[in-house]
């Protein structure tokens, strides 16, 4: 067996508990707050359109907009709370609409019958059109289901350990293999439910019809054997696991996967159990270490500089670093560990023969041809401060800003699809692709110090910060540029990454 897939396959298990956790416990509260407030829409005509209309609105919501709100409203809680809180949202609008639509479905001649015969109200909603919208129903609760276990791979995003685990790092480190194993995991997860379900709302539609005794017997005896695998599944999702020592964050992009792997490896050899949360943003990661979700991650001066800070100047290295550890250690009570060595600038950048055909040298020279020019950043990029202030000093746009996958960036310049990208100065691609990185003569671009930033409880273990301590200075700008290299060039794991860096440390 290829030894990629025996990695991916040996984390399965910790990834299947997440997800299925997630799922289940996102589902159970959607259906139990769902059906309720499809009743009473039901039952109500001056409730029902409010209502259809407020859950249909929170549906158009980009899934990850409502994490990102989430996390916000709870304070920078990460983990399981704010992505059960999202899917229960996601859940309500299909269980609910068909519990509307089931109970609006049933003749009125059926009801009219049974208040003839003295039923109440209530008598009819629980005796007779509940048990007839109960199919409908049902079918809400599968594309609800499935639309769960979709989305559920998102919450990678907040720190909940998914089945994303395997595709956000996969595509981010081009492991194709991690992907196609999380794809074909969540698939899986989702037609298995989803045909329980429907074995669940077969016996229900069926259970008073005239059905030949062996078929009934075969789906009751498949759903059940299913229902018994998966209730097996459930057992083992919930089962307690022991809480981590410490946790690890990183955002959504090689090098913080593999600053995050490194730090991991550091902390296990001096015995403590750690756990890595990755793929986050800035603002969620930062906001975690403030709330001691998460213990240590790398930052960027530049980056607290500019976007927790709000400055727009640029007053060199230092004064940027000492404003920095300030703000982290008195603004908001986290510590800074130190500077790792190396810098990851933002930098324009371009195809060399591109920059050659255009007379480019600079970003200067870059003014007088940029509205025919097509852009491309990060994430993050062009929402970022750093974009206003690159904008503003050199009065510069383009006619296009596209906004891509940092592992997906470097080959759309590659492929001539863009003109000119926000390259990252540490990444191992820029050498690799043949680029040509702009001058920046008005110092628009900020510094960008890799620094371990430590939440304020962890900060008070003396091993913990002695093993954060002796990786200050340690990287250089050309080590972590061959580490970077190592994934995003040679396919190599992030492991290989972490491996030479501490070889380079030793």
């Amino acid at each position: 067996m290829n030894q990629n897939l025996k990695e991916q396959l040996v984390i399965l298990p910790d990834y299947f508990q997440g997800h299925l956790t997630l799922t289940l416990i996102a589902l159970s509260l959607g259906i139990l707050l769902s059906i309720p407030l499809g009743i009473w829409a039901a039952q109500s005509q001056s409730v029902k359109r409010p209502l259809l209309a407020v859950i249909s609105i929170i549906q158009t919501f980009p899934s990850v907009a409502i994490l990102a709100l989430i996390v916000a409203l709870l304070g920078g809680q990460i983990g399981v709370l704010p992505a059960v809180i999202a899917l229960v949202l996601y859940s309500i609008l299909p269980i609910a609409r068909n519990t509307v639509t089931g109970l609006d479905s049933v003749p009125s001649d059926v009801m009219e019958a049974a208040k003839g015969i003295g039923m109440s109200s209530t008598q009819v909603l629980v005796k007779v059109k509940l048990p007839l919208a109960i199919p409908v129903i049902i079918a809400g609760i599968r594309t609800a289901a499935v639309w769960t276990v979709g989305l559920a791979t998102l919450s990678t995003l907040v720190g909940a350990t998914s089945f994303g685990n395997y595709i956000f790092t996969g595509l981010q480190t081009r492991n194709l293999v991690a992907v196609t194993v999380g794809s074909i995991a969540a698939a899986t997860m989702a037609i298995v439910l989803d045909a329980l379900i429907a074995g669940v709302q077969w016996i229900v539609e069926n259970r008073n019809k005239s059905i030949e005794p062996s078929k009934y017997r075969l789906i009751r005896n498949s759903t059940a054997g299913m229902l018994l695998i998966f209730c097996i599944g459930t057992v083992y999702s919930i089962l307690p696991k022991s809480e981590p020592d410490f946790v690890v964050g990183g955002k959504g992009f090689t090098e913080q996967y593999v600053i995050a792997g490194l730090l991991a490896a550091e902390l296990k050899e001096s015995g403590f159990d750690v756990e890595q949360r990755l793929g986050l943003g800035t603002e969620i990661v930062y906001s975690a270490t403030v709330n001691n979700t998460v213990d240590v991650y790398l930052e960027y001066t530049g980056t607290v500089w500019a976007n927790r800070m709000k400055n727009s100047h640029n007053p060199g290295r230092e004064l940027v670093m000492q404003g920095v550890t300030e703000f982290v250690e008195q603004v908001d009570g986290m510590v800074n560990v130190g500077a790792l060595g190396f810098q990851n600038l933002y930098a324009l950048a371009m195809r060399k023969d591109r920059a050659l055909e255009l007379g480019i040298e600079t970003i200067e020279d870059v003014i007088p041809v940029a509205h025919n020019l097509v852009a491309a950043g990060d994430l993050e990029f062009f929402g970022r401060p750093e974009w206003i202030t690159l904008r503003d000093t050199y009065d510069i746009d383009f006619s296009e800003r596209l906004t891509f996958d940092a592992a997906l960036m470097y080959n759309a310049l590659d492929d001539r699809q863009v003109d000119l990208i926000t390259a990252y100065t540490s990444d191992g691609r820029v050498a690799a692709f043949d680029l040509k990185i702009l001058e920046d003569p008005r110092n628009a671009f900020l510094p960008y110090d890799g620094i371990l930033v430590a939440s304020h409880s962890a900060s008070k273990n003396p091993t913990f910060m002695r093993v954060l301590k002796s990786l200050i200075g340690q990287i250089s700008d050309e080590e972590m540029r061959e580490a970077n290299r190592i994934v995003d060039v040679d396919g190599g794991s992030i492991m290989d990454a972490v491996a030479y860096l501490q070889s380079a440390i030793d």
